[in-house]
């Protein structure tokens, strides 16, 4: 049978449920199991599509469209599980199912209840993933316990046992050991309070992971397993890393929680199979180079809001053995300032996506300092629509080209809405989105770097190139080298006679991993690398 592994967390919330989950799950996998990877979010949204950046982080496409948590990015770095709109349920979608079924009377006529209805469909969801070729379905659950709207999926997960016994199911709750300077000790009350509630609940603990800054020790350990009634070796420490997120399966892996969760649920794995990763972590931690990339962008405060972005980062610096410095500057700060004094020294320029006209002009700026000065420019989805916007300004010679997103009344709309989406009233599910196929122009950037000529990427937008002026761009020089398949729509556009000039109008940061960074990213940090020796020749010459 399918086992299960449901994470909790306690005290406060943001310490890693989801970089935990996915540690764990890829620990499994290299032992030879099967996993699956579920997050469950107790929000009533029906999924973070519609939900502002600041509120929620950055909205992480699948390739089925699903619009998902970030966590589920952590998920596909991390392991290869395979994952689907099945893989991240809100209560707003569990009420919908369960009113959907009780309009079209599936009730018989019964009232209809948190339990056993919701509660029902919450397991129901669960066991969707336990497949006879899975060996372990990871459910992450989102908020703290405690919070009311989590509840139901506490009371779920409370009878899944129940129903498939114990011996199946696995509960690691994830917690906070503050450490006091004033007192200057650390304190494990709160843990003990957390677990507290979730036995209330009818779920003990088989596994504690503490969260510190600091090493705690083993009298503190051996405290929170007397108290929270869980074995001594089941208390993990989990500490802040020094490097990178990167560290966290190596940190589970020295306090044995793979050999643990293993016996506890009678599986048949094999050895750990770690040495790729240990070299990569070498890597990690030893930097032979480093490069400053500026990220010019409108959420910039909200640093889980290009989450997906900075890991990519990360990766394409991995495979080069470069530390990526990264810059963030506020779209709307260039539209205040002279962009010279925020860009100059930069290696590389990256606009990411996003929507609405805030910050438009600043990242225009970047897109045209980047341009004439020869730095290295990555653009993805809104980042490709300004490469366009700007070079229809400043190049092609039209001062208002904008997008109609910005400037329904714009005489050269050189950005407009998709056919598709001309008569779409719901905001929320209704754009391009996920895996879409995209054909390369053969000898260009992009081809060579993914040294293929076919590709599929994950989308999600409304906005396209305006095809009428295509033979325009390709003349002066900003060439469309990517399509759909049958050619209408321009997915990748190039700069003829630049160091690097690649924009894209799909999200390729949803494909890359800490040990093979996506392609496209690859080749934009080898470019900075390059900007950057050629700066430092150019200084060390004057």
């Amino acid at each position: 049978m399918t086992r299960h592994i449901f994470v909790t967390g306690g005290v406060v919330s943001s310490l890693g449920k989801g970089l935990t989950s996915a540690s764990i799950g890829m620990l499994l996998e290299r032992r030879g199991l099967k996993v699956r990877m579920q997050k469950l979010d107790p929000y009533i949204n029906v999924d973070p599509g519609t939900m502002s950046p600041y509120q929620h982080g950055e909205v992480y496409v699948l390739d089925d469209g699903a619009e998902t948590d970030l966590d589920l990015g952590h998920y596909e770095r991390f392991t290869s599980s395979l994952l689907n709109r099945h893989s991240n349920y809100t209560t707003g979608q569990i009420y919908q199912t369960v009113i959907d079924k009780e309009r079209r009377g599936e009730y018989l006529g019964r009232t209809v209840q948190v339990v056993p209805h919701i509660t029902d469909e919450i397991k129901a969801c669960i066991r969707r993933l336990a497949t006879p070729d899975v060996d372990v379905v990871i459910t992450e659950l989102g908020g703290t316990v405690g919070d009311i709207e989590g509840l139901p999926f506490l009371e779920a997960i409370r009878q899944i046992p129940l129903d498939i016994g114990k011996e199946n199911c696995l509960f690691i709750h994830l917690t906070l050991v503050p450490y006091l300077k004033a007192a200057r000790e650390a304190k494990t009350k709160p843990t003990q309070h957390s677990v507290q509630q979730l036995r209330e609940i009818g779920i003990q603990p088989d596994i504690l992971i503490v969260r510190t800054e600091r090493p705690i020790g083993r009298e503190h350990t051996d405290k929170i397993a007397l108290f929270c009634n869980v074995e001594k070796r089941a208390v993990i420490e989990e500490v802040d890393k020094e490097y990178s997120i990167y560290e966290v399966p190596i940190g589970l892996v020295e306090h044995g929680i793979d050999e643990l969760i293993i016996e506890k649920l009678r599986l048949q794995a094999g050895p750990l199979q770690m040495e790729d990763y240990r070299e990569l972590i070498h890597r990690i931690r030893n930097p032979r180079n480093e490069v400053k990339i500026a990220v010019v962008g409108k959420y910039i405060e909200h640093r889980d809001a290009y989450k997906s972005i900075y890991e990519s980062l990360d990766h394409a610096g991995f495979a080069h053995s470069t530390r990526v410095i990264v810059k963030r500057i506020e779209a709307e700060e260039l539209e205040r300032q002279d962009p010279e004094l925020l860009l100059n020294g930069m290696d590389g320029i990256l606009v990411p996506g996003g929507f609405g006209m805030r910050g438009i002009e600043g990242k225009i700026q970047a897109v045209q300092f980047a341009r004439e000065k020869g730095i290295p420019y990555f653009g993805i989805c809104l980042g490709m629509q300004c490469a366009v916007i700007e070079f229809a300004r400043n190049v092609l010679g039209y001062p208002d080209a904008n997008s109609s997103e910005f400037a329904a009344d714009t005489q050269h709309p050189v950005i407009c809405l998709l056919e598709a989406q001309k008569n779409v009233n719901y905001k929320g599910g209704t754009m391009r989105l996920g895996a879409m196929p995209c054909r390369l122009l053969e000898g260009s950037r992009s081809a060579i770097a993914y040294g293929k000529m076919e590709v599929s990427e994950r989308h999600r937008h409304r906005y396209e190139f305006n095809p009428e002026y295509r033979e325009r761009f390709t003349n002066a020089g900003l060439v469309p080298v990517g399509t759909s398949p049958e050619g209408t729509l321009v997915e990748v556009v190039e700069l003829k006679n630049h160091p690097w000039f690649v924009a894209v109008q799909y999200h390729p940061e949803f494909k890359s991993q800490p040990n093979s960074a996506h392609p496209l990213f690859k080749g934009f940090i080898e470019a900075a690398l390059q900007q950057h020796e050629s700066s430092r020749s150019g200084s060390v010459g004057n």
